[in-house]
């Protein structure tokens, strides 16, 4: 079966990127001249995706807005001729991409959003992307199309990985995969996976990354799940049982990913991208470099 929705959980309340997340959503934090939320968007239409699913709630209505037509502000680009302006925000989503919300009632965990769009999804397989997360691909390269390209091909869920320094693997979810490491664009079976393990007793170093290509199968397990950490209905657990039924492969990612989610990722985010944005790069380039800070931008 095709992949062609993906769901992104936009219900958070972003307390980690606090005072800023206070009365704007966190996925509408602007990462160089874009908020965070449209590179995730952008990311999933051009792996393929046509139908997306915000999971939400009050309070976020202006990533809704975000990704709808604004009549005023288009017809006051126009008629003051500024078409690069014009562009920018009237195709910020193609017309053959629809974007639906659906609410999340209480704050229950990543597995209850993913579950919120049961309805949508029905028994077909679909994508989860966190949107604290940007993938920063380069040369033409999308993991999520290649997550998407691994899982028609195999019929197998895919979870990105990402490989992370020994020492902070206390810091991610990471993955068994007794011993095997995919190379960069590839997938290889994973037994099991471990939130937060100490240093000593990881199973890898290869931390799961935001972006999940999943069969419809895990709708049906996420209504049997018990809440776990905190309490939540989490997608590992359910991920975890999908793997005694099949296989469930770890992909691992060509890009970076930034985690937005936090202060320091959020400025590093822009930072990356800063370097490769045609109306930034030269002076955050000079900027750094009167510092004495060493630079290398990625090219897209």
């Amino acid at each position: 079966m095709t992949v062609t929705t993906a769901i992104i959980p936009v219900a958070g309340l972003g307390t980690r990127v606090l005072p800023a997340s206070k009365s704007i959503p966190k996925e509408m934090l602007p990462v160089v001249d874009k908020p965070a939320i449209q590179y995730v968007v952008e990311e999933a239409v051009a792996a393929g995706i046509t139908q997306i699913v915000l999971v939400t709630r009050s309070g976020k209505e202006a990533i809704e807005n975000h990704f709808d037509r604004n009549f005023e502000l288009e017809h006051i680009l126009a008629s003051k001729k500024k078409t690069a302006l014009l562009d920018s925000i009237r195709n910020v989503v193609p017309e053959h991409v629809s974007i639906t919300s659906v609410r999340q009632n209480s704050p229950a965990g990543l597995g209850h959003a993913v579950h919120c769009a049961a309805s949508i999804t029905g028994d077909r397989p679909f994508a989860v992307l966190l949107p604290d997360v940007l993938v920063q691909n380069q040369g033409g390269q999308n993991d999520l199309r290649q997550m998407i390209a691994l899982y028609e091909k195999q019929q197998y869920a895919q979870i990105m990985v990402e490989a992370v320094p020994q020492d902070r693997v206390g810091s991610y979810g990471i993955v068994d995969c007794r011993g095997e490491i995919p190379a960069s664009g590839q997938s290889v079976p994973l037994m099991a996976m471990v939130e937060k393990p100490a240093p000593d007793e990881a199973p890898s170093n290869l931390a799961i990354t935001g972006r999940y290509i999943l069969p419809g199968r895990v709708m049906t397990l996420l209504e049997d799940i018990q809440p776990g950490a905190g309490g939540e209905i989490q997608l590992t657990d359910a991920i975890q049982a999908l793997t005694l039924e099949s296989t469930v492969e770890a992909y691992q990612m060509q890009g970076a990913s930034h985690d937005c989610g936090n202060k320091a990722g959020y400025l590093l985010a822009n930072v990356s991208y800063g370097l490769v944005h045609p109306e930034t790069a030269a002076e955050l380039r000079d900027f750094l470099s009167s510092y004495g800070i060493d630079h290398h931008a990625r090219s897209d």
